[in-house]
């Protein structure tokens, strides 16, 4: 396309044609206020519907304001973004906003990050002359997500995520005018709809109507009290992106700080996630390799491709929609859960300490961990494997809560032995990541010889699919990964139309794996963010003395003091799991 010529504030500009107002502006050094634009980690996906008509701005000639993020900049156009009439309007639509919206910023779990409080405060708002009925909706309560939907501006930001990042679609305008509202379809429970759990839309929603279920408070209780003993662990993305909530670059390291944080919390045991997914490359591998030895043998009852099955909102999403296929993921449980099985067995019987009195708690850049540690099939006697989940968000907001002077900690190392852990397991927060780690071990599994070049570059970037073939000294493997339910979606309609060609597909949930989890800072919607959280796990990998996960000390001495053999009976008692077709029940709820 040709360029075009616009003055906007006295800057002539040149910009590409179709190029809207907004963008143009910004490309300018311009910067023009919004509520319900968003860009999705610059993956092409915008939200714009135009409601907010914050963005306005005056176009020369004519008539009304225009709203920028609607509007395409054409030829010798001159704008004007900050004008009095401009200024103006942006503040009464404000305010109109601002009065059908609760004024509890200061209890609200969204205060310091509403878009719309920081709007408020750059516009001077300090009173409302608009005074009227507010809408009041009921809130909903789910095991990861609550929706206060009194908070809703609107913008329909999650209604775009959910629909067209995710294809899981159970959020979208319902009802008009006073009564129209963001919510599932008939107004349904989130837990009812749909929904998986991924907590994008809790990452893109500008204020506090769609927050993660927070349980620092339980945690605090269970690290109070004497008789628990209270043990954590912290998965891999984590480490990358904590930092950013005390003012450090994005991608920085903190892990040293991460466990000795912890400690001053007054956690007993600090453990390491990485541990167990050095462990679930063991048992997911062994699948795999038994998997392709079947096929190539050609029995007519091994399921190809194997999907992997570390992330509960990928879970979900095939339990929701495709029931048809559940025998084709992994058995294996989540790194979370196969942690929490052995705390609370192997380790539980170390220390001398009966399962019901041990406290796991997990910190997690996912949302719908929340979820999957309440499952019912990861439970003894009612005794849940791992007891609570937090968020990288949580977890910062806890450490300033305790007035730890995070940034000046020293760096510590996680306890023995479940905080052993290889490059292999630290890569597991990046997209790509889950399956080379698997190739790793596989390879020399499968062929007896050592992998001189730990690094499968053909299975790293951020293309929301990809494919690569492994040379396993022979054997050709088929790999497909996707990131994002989107992609994920792709990938299974065609093994379920029988036409994959993959022996083994990859996928997580989140758009960049989980990185950009749900529970992640919320400044990670950009693609740059991303980036360096993922050179950072990488860094992290290489840094490592031990890169294989079947090098594990600690793993070799589980396995001979207490698991036997990948895919025994007691791996498969503690490790392995099975999946349920979900139905989505349809339960209306009228406004209240």
């Amino acid at each position: 396309m040709g360029k075009i010529t616009l003055t906007i504030d006295n800057k002539k500009i040149q910009v590409e044609q179709g190029t809207t107002i907004l963008k143009a502006a910004r490309q300018a050094g311009v910067e023009i206020p919004t509520l319900c634009h968003f860009e999705m980690c610059d993956m092409g996906i915008e939200n714009k519907p135009g409601g907010c008509r914050i963005c306005v701005v005056e176009v020369e000639g004519r008539r009304n304001l225009a709203p920028s993020c609607m509007t395409d900049a054409q030829d010798g156009m001159v704008i004007n973004t900050h004008n009095i009439r401009v200024l103006n309007a942006r503040k009464t639509v404000l305010k109109l906003i601002i009065s059908d919206h609760p004024f509890d910023c200061l209890v609200c779990a969204k205060s310091g990050h509403c878009e719309l409080q920081q709007l408020a405060t750059q516009f001077g708002i300090r009173n409302l002359p608009y005074a009227g009925e507010q809408s009041h909706y009921r809130k909903d309560t789910s095991p990861s997500i609550i929706r206060d939907v009194d908070k809703c501006v609107m913008c329909r930001r999650c209604e775009m995520v959910c629909n067209e990042v995710q294809t899981v679609g159970a959020l979208s305008a319902v009802n008009r005018g006073f009564m129209a509202v963001v919510a599932p379809a008939f107004e349904m429970n989130l837990e009812k709809s749909p929904c998986t759990y991924c907590g994008q839309c809790v990452s893109v929603c500008p204020t506090g109507a769609l927050t993660e279920v927070d349980h620092t408070n339980d945690v605090l209780r269970a690290l109070s009290n004497p008789k628990k003993t209270v043990v954590v662990q912290t998965a891999p993305a984590v480490r990358a992106a904590l930092g950013e909530e005390f003012g450090l670059e994005p991608g920085t390291l903190v892990t040293g700080k991460l466990v000795a944080a912890l400690r001053e919390l007054g956690f007993d045991y600090v453990f390491d996630t990485d541990f167990s997914a050095d462990l679930t490359i063991m048992e997911e591998g062994t699948e795999l390799l038994n998997r392709i030895k079947g096929h190539v043998a050609g029995d007519p009852n091994v399921r190809i491709p194997l999907l992997t099955s570390c992330c509960p909102g990928w879970v979900n999403f095939f339990e929701h929609n495709f029931p048809d296929l559940l025998d084709v993921p992994s058995t294996a449980k989540s790194p979370q859960q196969m942690f929490g099985a052995i705390a609370k067995s192997y380790f539980a019987d170390k220390i001398g300490v009966d399962r019901k009195d041990l406290v796991v708690v997990s910190i997690m850049p996912c949302l719908a961990k929340k979820y999957e540690c309440q499952r019912d099939e990861f439970k003894v006697e009612g005794n849940p494997d791992v007891d609570y989940s937090i968020s990288t968000r949580e977890l910062a907001a806890f450490i300033k809560q305790a007035n730890i002077d995070f940034l000046n900690l020293p760096d510590e190392d996680y306890d023995d032995p479940l905080g052993e852990s290889t490059g292999a397991g630290v890569i597991f927060g990046n997209t790509g990541g889950v399956i080379e780690a698997a190739c790793r071990t596989a390879y020399e599994l499968y062929t007896g010889k050592t992998l001189n070049k730990v690094e499968f570059h053909e299975l790293r970037g951020m293309e929301g699919i990809r494919s690569a073939t492994v040379d396993f000294d022979g054997l050709k493997l088929n790999i497909g990964i996707a990131h994002g339910l989107g992609n994920a979606r792709k990938l299974l309609d065609d093994v379920r139309a029988g036409i994959s060609q993959y022996h083994a597909i990859e996928i997580m949930a989140c758009p960049g794996g989980c990185i950009n989890g749900g529970g992640q800072p919320y400044t990670h919607q950009k693609e740059e963010v991303l980036m360096k959280r993922a050179k950072a796990i990488y860094t992290e990998d290489e840094r490592k003395t031990i890169r294989k996960s079947h090098e594990n000390p600690s793993i070799i001495s589980l396995y001979k003091d207490y698991l036997g053999s990948p895919g025994s009976l007691m791996a498969h008692k503690l490790l392995h799991t099975e999946y349920f077709p979900k139905s989505n029940e349809v339960t209306i709820n009228l406004h209240q």
